[in-house]
Protein backbone atom coordinates (compact mmCIF):
# COMPACT_ATOMS: atom_id res chain seq x y z
CA UNK A 1 0.00 0.00 0.00
CA UNK A 2 0.75 3.64 -0.61
CA UNK A 3 0.88 6.32 2.13
CA UNK A 4 -2.31 7.71 0.38
CA UNK A 5 -3.80 4.29 1.08
CA UNK A 6 -2.61 4.49 4.40
CA UNK A 7 -4.01 7.67 5.36
CA UNK A 8 -7.82 6.80 3.50
CA UNK A 9 -7.84 3.58 6.18
CA UNK A 10 -6.86 6.26 8.63
CA UNK A 11 -10.23 8.55 6.82
CA UNK A 12 -12.33 5.70 7.46
CA UNK A 13 -11.53 5.00 10.92
CA UNK A 14 -12.59 8.76 11.43
CA UNK A 15 -15.83 7.97 9.91
CA UNK A 16 -16.47 5.16 11.73
CA UNK A 17 -15.90 7.34 14.72
CA UNK A 18 -17.94 9.74 13.65
CA UNK A 19 -20.96 7.40 13.16
CA UNK A 20 -20.36 6.89 16.69
CA UNK A 21 -20.84 9.74 17.94
CA UNK A 22 -16.94 10.25 18.81
CA UNK A 23 -14.69 12.96 17.79
CA UNK A 24 -13.93 12.03 13.96
CA UNK A 25 -10.10 11.34 14.27
CA UNK A 26 -9.07 7.75 13.06
CA UNK A 27 -5.37 6.45 12.66
CA UNK A 28 -3.20 3.44 11.23
CA UNK A 29 -0.08 2.09 12.21
CA UNK A 30 2.45 -0.15 10.11
CA UNK A 31 5.31 -2.15 10.65
CA UNK A 32 8.93 -1.41 8.93
CA UNK A 33 7.33 -3.45 6.03
CA UNK A 34 4.70 -1.69 5.87
CA UNK A 35 2.28 -4.18 7.08
CA UNK A 36 -0.81 -3.01 8.97
CA UNK A 37 -0.35 -3.38 13.13
CA UNK A 38 -3.08 -1.94 14.19
CA UNK A 39 -6.14 0.99 12.72
CA UNK A 40 -8.76 2.63 15.05
CA UNK A 41 -10.60 5.74 15.78
CA UNK A 42 -11.36 7.45 18.75
CA UNK A 43 -13.42 6.31 21.22
CA UNK A 44 -13.29 8.27 24.65
CA UNK A 45 -17.04 8.33 24.79
CA UNK A 46 -17.30 4.41 24.71
CA UNK A 47 -14.46 3.61 26.26
CA UNK A 48 -14.97 6.28 29.05
CA UNK A 49 -11.23 7.26 28.72
CA UNK A 50 -10.03 10.14 28.32
CA UNK A 51 -6.83 8.82 27.00
CA UNK A 52 -8.91 6.83 24.28
CA UNK A 53 -8.02 9.21 21.16
CA UNK A 54 -6.71 7.22 18.03
CA UNK A 55 -3.26 7.05 18.09
CA UNK A 56 -3.11 5.82 21.75
CA UNK A 57 -5.57 2.92 20.24
CA UNK A 58 -3.37 1.94 17.84
CA UNK A 59 0.17 2.18 19.83
CA UNK A 60 -1.32 -0.14 22.86
CA UNK A 61 -2.71 -2.73 20.01
CA UNK A 62 0.50 -2.45 18.10
CA UNK A 63 2.56 -2.81 21.20
CA UNK A 64 0.52 -5.56 22.22
CA UNK A 65 0.82 -7.54 18.85
CA UNK A 66 4.58 -6.63 18.70
CA UNK A 67 5.79 -7.59 22.41
CA UNK A 68 7.34 -4.60 22.90
CA UNK A 69 7.43 -0.84 23.65
CA UNK A 70 9.11 -0.10 21.23
CA UNK A 71 7.81 0.52 17.86
CA UNK A 72 11.05 1.17 16.00
CA UNK A 73 10.75 1.68 12.14
CA UNK A 74 7.08 1.91 12.41
CA UNK A 75 4.93 4.66 11.06
CA UNK A 76 1.59 6.31 12.10
CA UNK A 77 -1.06 7.53 10.10
CA UNK A 78 -3.46 9.83 11.44
CA UNK A 79 -6.30 12.31 10.30
CA UNK A 80 -5.35 14.91 13.00
CA UNK A 81 -2.40 17.10 14.42
CA UNK A 82 -1.56 14.99 17.60
CA UNK A 83 -2.35 16.57 21.12
CA UNK A 84 0.67 16.72 23.90
CA UNK A 85 -0.71 13.81 24.90
CA UNK A 86 -0.21 11.77 21.86
CA UNK A 87 2.85 13.60 20.50
CA UNK A 88 4.56 12.21 23.77
CA UNK A 89 3.32 8.52 23.90
CA UNK A 90 4.63 8.28 19.63
CA UNK A 91 7.98 9.92 20.90
CA UNK A 92 8.29 7.39 24.04
CA UNK A 93 7.01 4.60 21.27
CA UNK A 94 10.04 5.64 19.12
CA UNK A 95 7.80 5.46 16.47
CA UNK A 96 9.94 6.27 12.82
CA UNK A 97 7.74 8.31 11.01
CA UNK A 98 4.34 10.49 11.73
CA UNK A 99 2.06 11.79 9.08
CA UNK A 100 -1.13 13.76 10.15
CA UNK A 101 -3.92 15.10 8.07
CA UNK A 102 -5.18 18.43 9.33
CA UNK A 103 -3.55 20.88 11.46
CA UNK A 104 -5.10 21.36 14.74
CA UNK A 105 -4.15 25.24 16.12
CA UNK A 106 -6.19 24.82 18.94
CA UNK A 107 -5.03 21.14 20.70
CA UNK A 108 -2.41 20.17 18.32
CA UNK A 109 1.54 19.72 19.72
CA UNK A 110 3.93 19.16 16.58
CA UNK A 111 2.98 22.44 14.29
CA UNK A 112 1.34 24.06 17.10
CA UNK A 113 0.80 24.56 20.68
CA UNK A 114 3.72 23.45 22.77
CA UNK A 115 5.48 21.76 19.34
CA UNK A 116 6.51 19.18 21.37
CA UNK A 117 9.56 17.88 19.14
CA UNK A 118 10.67 21.16 19.38
CA UNK A 119 11.76 20.81 23.52
CA UNK A 120 14.88 19.79 24.59
CA UNK A 121 13.38 17.28 27.05
CA UNK A 122 11.84 15.62 23.77
CA UNK A 123 14.18 12.53 23.65
CA UNK A 124 12.78 11.12 20.48
CA UNK A 125 11.82 13.15 17.21
CA UNK A 126 9.94 11.58 14.83
CA UNK A 127 9.89 12.18 11.18
CA UNK A 128 6.72 14.51 10.99
CA UNK A 129 4.68 14.60 7.60
CA UNK A 130 1.39 17.32 8.10
CA UNK A 131 -1.11 18.32 5.67
CA UNK A 132 -2.13 14.93 3.96
CA UNK A 133 -5.75 14.47 2.96
CA UNK A 134 -5.49 17.82 4.86
CA UNK A 135 -8.96 19.20 3.30
CA UNK A 136 -10.88 16.26 3.50
CA UNK A 137 -9.75 15.32 7.07
CA UNK A 138 -10.64 19.17 8.14
CA UNK A 139 -13.89 19.21 6.43
CA UNK A 140 -15.29 15.83 8.16
CA UNK A 141 -14.19 17.54 11.87
CA UNK A 142 -15.93 20.93 10.76
CA UNK A 143 -19.15 19.41 9.71
CA UNK A 144 -19.37 16.91 12.94
CA UNK A 145 -18.47 20.06 15.37
CA UNK A 146 -21.59 21.95 12.76
CA UNK A 147 -23.80 19.48 13.19
CA UNK A 148 -23.08 19.47 17.13
CA UNK A 149 -23.26 23.42 17.41
CA UNK A 150 -27.04 22.57 15.95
Amino acid sequence: MTHPSFMELALEEARKAANRGEVPVGAVLTGNDGQILARDGNRTLELHDPTAHAEMLVIRAASRALKSERLVGCHLYVTLEPCTMCATAISFARIERLYFGAYDEKAGAVENGVCFYMKPTCHFVPEVYGGIAETEASQMLKAFFAARRG
